[in-house]
C-alpha cells in the first residue's frame, strides 16, 4: 500500500502555488519531480566530493568514482542485466537511440530492412531515418488499430530475412498504451533481426527485466523515474556492444593514442567519451532506489487505481473522446473535447494551477492516425491524489463551458 500524503512531503514542489491555487501536476510523462532524497544527493557530491571521475588518484577522485561506478551497479540490478558493463551511462533516451542507430551505420547494407512502430516518439523515428538516408535501408512501419494497440499480425507480415532491426517503445507517451514487447522481440529474434525498447515512458510505472525481456537494447531516462535531467542508461547485451564501433571519440573511452593509431577502452567507456554528468549518474541510482522503496509493484497498483477513477469521471463530460483505449495502459489520459483546440483547454487549467501537457507530444504520426491536430493529456504519477483528479475533472468542465 502507498501513503501518498507521506510520500508528498517528499517533493518540496508539490508545496507550490499557481496564480493562488495549489499545483496540481498531472505531466508526469514529460518529466517526474525529484524527490528529497534524490535532491539531497546532488547536493552532497558538489558539497563534499566534486571531482573528475577515474582519472585522479586523490582521494575526491576516487569518491566520486567509487559513487558513481556503485550507481551503475544500482541502475545494472534494477534492470537485471547481466554485467554492470552493459548498462552505458548516457545523457538520455534520445542519446541511446541515436548512438545505437549510429552504430548499425556499419552493420547495413542497401535494402536491409527496419521495423518501427506507428506509436513511437520522434526520437524513435528521426535518428533510424536518418540511418535510411545514408544506408539504403528501408524503414517499415507497424499499424495500429483504433484503440491505440499494435497489430501484431500485420508486424509478423513485415519481418522476413531482411529485417536487421526492430526498434518499439515499451510504452506509448501519448497513449498509454503497453506494448506486447515480449512477444515483438521474440519473434524479431526468429528471423536474426535486433531489438531496441525505448523504455523512457515504463521506466516509470513497470521494472524491466533484461534477462526475461531478451531484448538487445534498452535505453530511458532517469528525469522520468524521480531522478535529474541530463542523464539515462542505455543497456545492451555485450556482444552487441562489441559489435557497435564508438559512437564519440575524446577521453575515457580509449586505451592508448598516438598520431598513428587510437586503440579504444573496453566496455563500458568505449561509448562513454568525456566528463558525464557526475553527480546526474549517482542521483539516477538514488532515484531507482527510492522508488525501489515504494514498491514498483505498490505504485502499479495505485496508479492503476487513478487511472480508472480519472477515466470514469473525464467520460461523464459531454463531447469528450479518449484516445488510447487499451486495456493494457499505464496512467496516461490523451483527450479532446468536440469543437475545442486541445491548446485553449489546456491554457485555462494552467491559470488554475493544473500542468498537463497539449499538443502533438512529439508523436505526429498519431495524430495524423487520428486526424487530430493534437490533444490535452493528463498523465499520473504515485504522489498524485484523487482529490486532484476532482479539481482537474472540474477545471476541464469550467473551460469546456466558456470555450464552448
Amino acid at each position: 500500500m502507498i501513503n501518498v500524503n507521506k510520500i508528498r512531503e517528499d517533493f518540496p514542489i508539490l508545496k507550490r502555488e499557481i496564480n493562488g491555487k495549489p499545483i496540481i501536476y498531472f505531466d508526469n510523462a514529460a518529466t517526474s519531480q525529484t524527490p528529497l532524497p534524490v535532491i539531497d544527493t546532488i547536493v552532497d557530491y558538489y558539497s563534499n566530493y566534486n571531482a573528475n571521475i577515474h582519472r585522479g588518484v586523490h582521494t575526491l577522485s576516487q569518491e566520486a568514482t567509487y559513487a558513481y561506478e556503485n550507481a551503475r551497479i544500482i541502475i545494472q540490478k534494477h534492470f537485471n542485466a547481466s554485467k554492470s558493463h552493459e548498462i552505458i551511462l548516457t545523457s538520455g533516451t534520445t542519446f541511446g537511440i541515436n548512438l545505437v542507430a549510429a552504430g548499425f551505420d556499419s552493420l547495413l547494407k542497401r535494402e536491409d530492412e527496419l521495423i518501427v512502430s506507428a506509436l513511437e516518439h520522434h526520437s524513435n523515428i528521426v535518428p533510424w531515418q536518418m540511418l535510411c538516408e545514408r544506408t539504403g535501408a528501408i524503414l517499415k512501419v507497424i499499424p495500429i488499430s483504433l484503440k491505440g494497440e499494435l497489430i501484431l499480425e500485420e508486424y509478423e507480415k513485415l519481418l522476413s530475412t531482411k529485417t536487421k532491426i526492430v526498434f518499439v517503445g515499451h510504452v506509448s507517451n501519448t497513449l498509454g498504451t503497453i506494448n506486447p514487447i515480449e512477444k515483438i522481440i521474440a519473434k524479431a529474434h526468429e528471423f536474426g533481426a535486433a531489438v531496441l525498447i525505448d523504455g523512457a515512458q515504463a521506466v516509470p510505472h513497470i521494472k524491466p527485466d533484461m534477462q526475461k525481456l531478451d531484448c538487445d537494447f534498452y535505453v530511458c531516462s532517469a528525469h522520468k523515474v524521480c531522478g535529474p535531467t541530463g542523464v539515462g542508461m542505455l543497456y545492451g547485451k555485450e556482444e552487441w556492444l562489441n559489435k557497435l564501433p564508438p559512437y564519440q571519440g575524446g577521453g575515457e573511452m580509449i586505451s592508448e593514442v598516438t598520431f598513428e593509431k587510437t586503440s579504444y577502452a573496453e566496455l563500458p567507456h568505449k561509448f562513454e567519451a568525456g566528463t558525464p554528468n557526475i553527480s546526474g549518474g549517482i542521483a539516477f541510482g538514488a532515484a531507482l532506489d527510492y522508488m525501489n522503496k515504494i514498491g514498483f509493484e505498490n505504485i502499479a497498483s495505485y496508479e492503476n487505481e487513478l487511472l480508472s477513477y480519472a477515466t470514469e469521471k473525464l467520460l461523464k463530460i459531454e463531447g469528450l473522446k479518449i484516445y488510447g483505449t487499451s486495456k493494457n495502459k499505464v496512467a496516461v489520459i490523451s483527450f479532446n473535447i468536440d469543437g475545442i483546440h486541445p491548446y485553449d483547454i489546456g491554457s485555462i487549467i494552467d491559470k488554475l494551477g493544473i500542468a498537463v501537457r497539449t499538443g502533438h507530444h512529439c508523436t505526429q504520426p498519431i495524430m495524423d492516425f487520428y486526424n487530430i491536430p493534437g490533444t490535452v493529456r493528463a498523465s499520473f504519477s504515485f504522489y498524485n491524489t484523487k482529490n486532484e483528479i476532482d479539481v482537474f475533472v472540474e477545471a476541464v468542465i469550467r473551460a469546456k463551458n466558456m470555450l464552448v
